[in-house]
């Protein structure tokens, strides 16, 4: 395995942003989020708990097509010397690389990626590894669209072709658990992490340090955490220690 990025498994703590807050939405829908305030002193939180890399998203970006929260975003790079990887409203291959000219360390494409695949070709010529593909599915399917539309595409097939287009990382997002507490799905990640030999990074359903524990041991770099993380359920330590 390809481990340029994750080199060690890592807890990354989610700062998803939606009108300059951070927010934490259930299944990715609009209307159930709960606010957890500003987004600099989020990241800055994480930063001083521990954490090697954050994962931001701005969600107005994912669902308009704009990258509403670029302000926070800024911000955040200014704040932190941690890696940074940032995803919502990324639509082009000049967008993706004036944010990695910027301090943004990985481009996380999944609209983008899966309407126009050759993009991911494009910006990993001019910045190696820098492409961080998105899957996000939802009863073995993968969507788009801020999770509102299918493509028919299978998650582990799908993860083929873009390593082979030269994505340096998978993010694999299970629509069904995420944001519910509910618990993780390993069979959907385990899929994915035997298909690619670049890193496959988790995300969705994080409840416990046991999902956690569950969820390397099928293989993932790294567990992208938030709803649990904001909520108390452990500590950001604790989860780093698992």
């Amino acid at each position: 395995m390809t481990r340029s990025h994750f080199p060690e498994f890592e807890v990354v703590p989610a700062v998803d942003m939606q009108d300059g807050e951070v927010v934490q939405l259930v299944q990715g829908e609009r209307g159930t989020e709960k606010t957890y305030g500003d987004p600099v002193e989020a990241a800055e939180r994480w930063v001083d708990e521990g954490a090697e890399t954050l994962h931001l998203v701005d969600l107005d970006g994912a669902f308009e097509g704009e990258r509403e929260n670029a302000p926070a975003v800024d911000a955040i790079l200014d704040a932190v010397d941690v890696d940074v990887q940032l995803g919502g409203g990324i639509r082009t291959a000049e967008d993706a690389v004036d944010l990695l000219d910027r301090g943004v360390d990985r481009v996380i494409l999944g609209t983008a990626a899966i309407e126009n695949p050759e993009i991911v070709e494009v910006i990993s010529d001019e910045h190696p590894d820098s492409v961080m593909v998105s899957l996000d599915a939802k009863d073995g399917e993968v969507l788009v669209s801020g999770w509102t539309e299918g493509t028919g595409l299978d998650p582990a097939e799908a993860a083929v072709r873009y390593e082979e287009l030269g994505a340096g990382a998978i993010l694999f997002t299970d629509v069904d658990v995420e944001g519910q507490l509910d618990g993780v799905q390993t069979h959907v990640v385990q899929g994915v992490v035997d298909a690619v030999d670049i890193p496959v990074v988790a995300s969705g359903g994080v409840a416990t340090l046991d999902d956690i524990e569950t969820l390397r041991e099928a293989g993932a770099a790294a567990v992208v955490v938030g709803t649990a993380l904001y909520e108390g359920r452990f500590t950001l330590r604790e989860a780093m220690d698992v």
